[in-house]
């Protein structure tokens, strides 16, 4: 390896809020299946902080289940798992400096946008990723495995990139393509195949109903059945009644039917939904009578589902389940805690998503940050003819009836909260990465008379990568309006500590060449570094002043 040294300095989380920098991590050797990057930038991302505070505890460090042999994952030196210590940074531009000699797909020299979600190597509450249970970006070089990093479909999560894009807009187009997955994930809109569904009921369910169901939406492999009624016989369907679901597996049911109204059983059906469950409420002209517990966290991380009519048909619940996430024309769109670095990623591309009719709020209680995110939005509201406001919940008033509220804050109240502003037939977006063991009190009947639905997603895909890449080289999207801040690897604890304390309002880049660049905000770079400052574009990161940044620092 040419010019690689031995050591690096790497930024290593090991233990709970416990962030070292360690001068002298090993560059690793790859071996016959890994490619070693030299990483040229990398975004800090709030979901750095869950991981900061979670450590073992996050669904994103535990263990890899199932995908991948055993036996590869021990011959990889970066996969930290648990208590492992780990590097976090998982929106990355890297560069390859050497690959194993059984590496054909990729050569040294070429540049990589990184893709981090390994969704098929599931972990027991999400699945593997890159910056987590495999080492990330927060370090000048970074070991990555083939086998890891290629899906069972032969995909690589390694993006090919054009040279004349900024380290910086490249690193985040990862952010992006999460907020453009948060839209674009299609919804489960039918009956999962060959699956196991549950059916408790706590009134009388005809087997007319149920056919109905399933002629609309498809039929599962087997039903269990749990009711004091008589179970019902449903052709070419196995039907095993069933005790109590207190007695079976939690996550372990890929749908589940609820006849009834009865809050305590509906809270003990919820832990019992697989990722990407539906749960199908049919209240059948009755109500719970009080908020039930939800496992909102599992929402966004393990993508379950809820739907619900107050009639007595579970064909009428899947009527209301959306193609996608998608912003629909003539929404009234709110965006919650719209001022940080993602919620200001919502805006734009809500104004600037060509979606005919809509009318857009931000809404934060920051007033400065609200000010830094009016200089972005309000031209190109202006530009794109997209009514724009904003306002602060604490002191001003906050409307009502939106057809499409996303909340970005992790506050479970405030998910729980959209439920009374939402208008009828809305989605609500749950992009706040809220822990995965959080729920909410969530006004159920609510939920259910206005037919809404809970979205929610955690990552990204290669289609939603290659979705803004080709946007930013269009030039249609400057991922760098994102840009707030700099730093070195000196810089990247102050960084994700200004974005606890929300002392930055946008995304910080962190540039590892750059040795003893501390945080440095836009807004300081005239009096800190002028001549980097003389290379910004009335005010905004630009590939000028990256290319200066280098050369002073680098």
């Amino acid at each position: 390896m040419t010019n690689v040294p031995k050591t690096q300095r790497a930024v290593q989380l090991v233990g709970p809020n416990q962030l070292v920098l360690n001068d002298s991590k090993q560059v690793y050797t790859p071996g016959p299946h890994q490619i070693l990057c030299r990483v040229e930038a990398v975004g800090l991302c709030f979901s750095d902080l869950k991981l900061l505070n979670q450590f073992s505890a996050h669904p994103r460090k535990t263990k890899i289940l199932s995908g991948i042999e055993p036996a590869v994952l021990q011959q990889i030196p970066g996969y930290a798992p648990d208590n492992m210590p780990t590097v976090p940074g998982h929106e990355a531009a890297v560069r390859i400096e050497a690959v194993g000699r059984q590496v054909t797909q990729f050569e040294p020299g070429r540049r990589y946008l990184v893709e981090t979600d390994y969704r098929w190597l599931p972990t027991a509450g999400s699945n593997g990723s890159f910056g987590y249970n495999f080492e990330g970006a927060l370090q000048q070089y970074v070991l990555m495995d083939t086998r890891v990093i290629t899906s069972p479909a032969g995909r690589s999560m390694l993006v090919p990139v054009p040279e004349h894009l900024s380290a910086s807009a490249v690193a985040l187009v990862e952010p992006w393509a999460c907020v453009e997955n948060g839209y674009a994930n299609n919804e489960t809109r039918q009956i999962k195949p060959n699956s196991t569904m549950l059916i408790a009921a706590d009134v009388v369910a005809t087997s007319g109903e149920l056919e109905d169901l399933f002629k609309q939406y498809g039929r599962p492999g087997r039903i269990l059945w749990i009711s004091q009624y008589q179970t019902p016989a449903i052709p070419g369907i196995t039907v095993e009644s069933r005790p109590d679901p207190g007695l079976l597996n939690d996550a372990d049911l890929d749908d589940i039917i609820y006849f009834g109204s009865n809050p305590d059983r509906a809270e003990s059906l919820l832990p019992k939904l697989a990722p990407q469950g539906l749960l199908n409420i049919v209240l059948c002209g009755k109500n719970f009578g009080r908020d039930i517990i939800t496992p909102i966290g599992r929402i966004h991380y393990s993508r379950i589902r809820i739907t619900g009519t107050t009639g007595y048909k579970p064909a009428d619940s899947m009527k209301h389940i959306p193609q996608t996430g998608e912003i629909r024309p003539g929404n009234k769109v709110n965006v919650v805690g719209a001022a940080g670095p993602m919620g200001t990623m919502h805006v734009i591309r809500a104004i600037c998503q060509g979606i005919r009719d809509i009318s857009v709020f931000a809404g934060d209680v920051d007033t400065g940050r609200l000010a830094a995110l009016a200089k972005l939005a309000e031209p190109l509201a202006k530009a794109n003819a997209v009514p724009y406001s904003q306002y602060n919940p604490a002191k001003d008033y906050v409307p009502e009836s939106f057809d499409y509220i996303v909340v970005m804050t992790p506050a479970p109240q405030l998910t729980a909260d959209s439920v009374r502003t939402a208008a009828k037939g809305a989605i609500i977006n749950i992009f706040a990465g809220i822990p995965a063991t959080v729920s909410a009190k969530i006004a159920l009947d609510t939920y259910i008379e206005k037919q809404l639905y809970f979205v929610g997603t955690s990552g990204s895909t290669p289609d939603d990568m290659k979705t803004i890449l080709a946007h930013v080289e269009a030039g249609r999207l400057d991922t760098n309006l994102s840009v707030s801040a700099v730093c070195g690897l000196d810089g990247a604890a102050d960084g994700l500590k200004a974005m606890e304390n929300r002392r930055i309002t946008g995304k910080i880049i962190v540039y590892p060449a750059c040795k003893g660049l501390p945080l440095t905000p836009l807004t300081k770079l005239a009096e800190q570094i002028p001549d980097v400052a003389a290379c910004l574009n009335n005010g905004l990161w630009t590939i000028q002043a990256e290319q200066k940044l280098l050369e002073m620092y680098g």
